[in-house]
């Protein structure tokens, strides 16, 4: 029974917080346009904005780091192998 004295107050303010999370986001407009969200993933991606994306995720190292710059000097001649 004691658990009822923490759950219904704790209850309360969830409830308060979420009514005002709703009411923020009504507020700020966050639901004015419902139907072009949905419709986003449908759309394509011009080939020049894709080609430069591809380009870019290229460059990066798999951490998310830039790959390391080419050393000439320190490759090998990989045709003689």
């Amino acid at each position: 029974m004691n658990i009822l004295l923490v759950m219904v107050p704790l209850s309360i303010v969830l409830l308060i917080g979420a009514g005002f999370a709703f009411f923020w986001a009504v507020e700020h407009d966050q639901f004015d346009d419902m139907d072009t969200p949905a419709l986003l993933p449908l759309v394509d991606v011009p080939f020049a904005e894709s080609a430069a994306q591809e380009e870019a995720d290229a460059s990066l190292h798999p951490a998310g780091m830039p790959a390391p710059a080419h050393d000439p000097a320190d490759s090998s001649d990989d045709a003689s192998r």
